[in-house]
């Protein structure tokens, strides 16, 4: 039986690139239909007016305007207004 542990874990250990979450458009910044606003894990952002929530909880947007956050009832609100 050999003394020391094969070579084969340390190799399966692989640097993965990140998966670039977070707010891409911030408030006041005016935004196009199907542009995305915030990627992220789980809902910490809830989608408002203008915006849509996609399976993987990515807030885009569904029509053009002006993109606002708010906080309503404890919960942070994207909406989409026009400008």
């Amino acid at each position: 039986m050999a003394h020391t542990k094969s070579q084969g874990k340390t190799n399966q250990k692989s640097n993965r690139p990140g998966q670039r979450r977070g707010v891409k458009i911030f408030g006041g910044q005016k935004i196009d239909v199907g542009q995305i606003i915030i990627r992220q894990v789980g809902s910490k952002f809830h989608s408002g007016k203008g915006t849509k929530l996609g399976k993987d909880f990515t807030i885009y947007a569904i029509r053009p305007g002006v993109v606002k956050f708010l906080k309503r009832l404890g919960k942070n609100i994207v909406s989409v207004t026009k400008n």
